[in-house]
């Protein structure tokens, strides 16, 4: 059987109708690539505790890039009142990314998930990195139509025998197409770098320990079909989620 994998949702509204969702984008990239079965995951405060999600899976897509951004409050940062956060979804996130890391469980952080990984282990963001000067390359341009949104825009270095650079067949530098308002400013507790930008932003982060447990700042989920790296990751992750099902069972 294929393992579950949970993929935790945005909360957001459309007119009158309160929402949970997560883009097709990821659920695709897991069915295709990562070879499992996504279940979404809804994001409520509501929620008391984790514990029966993560005893239901074999892994996280921790977590989907949303339009959000994590609330500054829960890196000890000032609120931003013109910045759109999701407080359900930093609820959920942050709890859930905690709880996988305690049971060694794999998981993928993406964008938004990227930087929840940061925050869930201590780290601090920079709200706007363009204020804290680093480069407009990461600017997404909501005119554009989604193929040219998610263009390669930048390279980056990746570290020597990394975990990324071993996905990336021993490649020192990929592109990517990385669009994000947020980024790392302190790194959290038990994350090692992975990646870089040419403007010295960290682009990829791996949580110390044995299992699969990776944070990407751009969107592999939308070029799994024509870049390696994108579809490494995705089927790493999947192989990963198999044999912590497979430790389940025995």
């Amino acid at each position: 059987m294929k393992p579950l994998v949970g993929v935790v949702c945005d909360r957001f509204f459309v007119g009158d109708y309160d929402l949970h969702s997560a883009k097709h984008s990821y659920v695709r990239a897991l069915m295709t690539c990562a070879n499992v079965i996504p279940v979404l995951i809804p994001a409520s405060r509501d929620i008391e505790s984790v514990t029966d999600y993560l005893d239901g899976v074999s892994g996280l897509l921790l977590f989907p890039g949303g339009a959000s951004n994590v609330d500054s409050t829960r890196y000890g940062a000032v609120a931003d009142a013109d910045m759109l956060v999701d407080p359900d979804r930093d609820h959920v996130a942050l709890e859930l990314m905690r709880g996988a890391a305690a049971r060694g469980m794999p998981l993928l952080g993406i964008c938004r998930g990227f930087q929840e990984m940061n925050v869930a282990f201590g780290g601090t963001l920079h709200p706007d990195i363009h204020a804290s000067g680093h480069s407009d390359d990461h600017l997404e341009d909501l005119s554009e139509d989604l193929l040219t949104r998610y263009r390669y825009r930048h390279e980056i270095e990746l570290v020597d025998d990394g975990a990324l650079s071993k996905l990336a067949g021993g490649a020192q530098r990929v592109r990517v197409n990385s669009l994000h308002r947020q980024g790392v400013a302190k790194l959290g507790a038990r994350l090692a770098v992975e990646a870089r930008a040419p403007d010295g932003l960290i682009e990829a982060i791996r949580l110390d320990g044995p299992a699969f447990a990776i944070g990407v700042q751009w969107h592999p989920e939308a070029m799994v079909a024509s870049d390696a790296l994108s579809r490494a990751l995705f089927e790493s992750f999947g192989a990963s989620c198999r044999r912590y099902a497979m430790r389940d069972e025995d």
